[in-house]
């Protein structure tokens, strides 16, 4: 029940924080990829607070033994890049920069209201649940291949 409580907790100071910079807003993100006209670099603001926080926590948390919620981290081990991550990357950021969100965006832009984060949220669950169907079937088709 902590774990869970500690988690909505950090989803909510992470939504405000989203919602209070403005980066809930498509057009406020747009406007950042637009580099050739009325270009606002506060994205870039944003980013770089959030790197510099994380970076700190990191420093302090990660010296610790164990997590106060879990028995162990769990942080990413691969540190491969390979085909998969470089059309993830691509996706995202080409559908970044068409709607002007990204997951940690409309998640906090429905809270607000926002009907375009309804569609781009529905969207991308649909588009997750593709790419595990495919991976699926790929595994299975790898798998009567080599038998």
């Amino acid at each position: 029940m902590i774990r869970t409580l500690s988690a909505l907790f950090a989803g909510l100071v992470f939504g405000a924080g989203i919602a209070i910079s403005g980066m809930a807003n498509p057009a406020k993100v747009l406007s950042f990829f637009d580099v050739a006209g009325v270009w606002d670099p506060s994205l870039a603001f944003v980013m770089g607070g959030a790197l510099i926080v994380t970076a700190i926590g990191y420093h302090f948390v990660l010296r610790r033994p164990q997590p106060l919620f879990d028995r162990t981290f769990h942080l990413p081990s691969a540190r491969n890049i390979d085909p998969a991550l470089i059309a993830g990357s691509a996706v995202f950021g080409v559908g970044w920069g068409i709607t002007g969100f990204c997951p940690g965006g409309a998640i906090p832009a429905l809270g607000l209201g926002e009907a375009d984060a309804l569609l781009f949220v529905g969207s991308m669950l649909g588009g997750i649940a593709a790419a595990r169907l495919a991976r699926h079937a790929m595994a299975v088709r790898t798998q009567s291949d080599a038998a």
